[in-house]
């Protein structure tokens, strides 16, 4: 296990805990990154701890950022509403360069740790509409990896893992229900009340709501 490690990006969300557990079931040694940016509520990072420690990860850590600094995103600007109808293009929930932030940090600790695979819980199919979720974008910040890492120059390959990418989110319910994942540990709510009650009208909320009504399970959130 020591030479087959990974950086895996925990959110405490349903989708990176799915990810954590496929990780986990391919025999990667895991490490969890999550990352205290300045988002609308903590509750997620309560949420990634619980998550990290029942999905037995080798090590959680969790990296403060600012992004409230530079706003832009309903996440990060208290002044922006969070939008709970469904909207045409890009959402305003979607956080300006946030996941180049986090796979640039989750490359480091990667190089640090030895790891060759870092993994990630982006999706193309029951997503939000995220530009840094598709999959031309996470093959150019992987061609970039191995450009800008001593690892990379060295010849020991850098990969970003997406097992995600092109599932339904019914087919990621029932994938990590089959791995044994607890989702009434996790949060995916954008305005989740700090115990983590979720509102049940955002995006994020109704996203899952249908995932798991479409795989045919009870979805053990608990709403405001």
């Amino acid at each position: 296990m020591a030479d087959k490690k990974a950086v895996v990006l925990l959110s405490g969300g349903l989708d990176s805990a799915t990810v954590l557990a496929m990780a986990r079931a391919d025999g990667y040694e895991c490490y969890a990154l999550g990352f205290d940016y300045g988002q609308r509520h903590s509750a997620e990072l309560t949420a990634a701890q619980r998550v990290a420690a029942d999905l037995d990860a080798r090590e959680h850590k969790v990296v403060k950022l600012d992004l409230r600094a530079i706003g832009g995103s309903a996440l990060t600007d208290d002044s922006i509403d969070v939008p709970e109808e469904e909207t045409g293009g890009i959402p305003v929930t979607y956080v300006p360069a946030r996941n180049t932030v986090f796979l640039s940090i989750a490359l480091g600790w990667a190089e640090v740790l030895g790891a060759q695979e870092i993994f990630v819980g982006v999706n193309a199919v029951d997503y939000s509409g995220y530009p840094d979720c598709r999959p031309e974008y996470i093959e150019a910040f992987e061609r970039m990896a191995n450009l800008a890492t001593r690892a990379g120059v060295e010849g020991h390959k850098l990969s970003i893992r997406t097992p995600l990418m092109h599932m339904s989110k019914a087919e990621i319910v029932r994938r990590g229900t089959e791995l044994g994942v607890d989702y009434s540990l996790t949060v995916s709510c954008y305005q989740a009340l700090p115990g983590g009650a979720a509102c049940g009208r955002c995006d994020s909320c109704r996203l899952r709501a249908a995932g798991f009504a479409e795989a045919g399970l009870a979805d053990p959130t608990v709403y405001a």
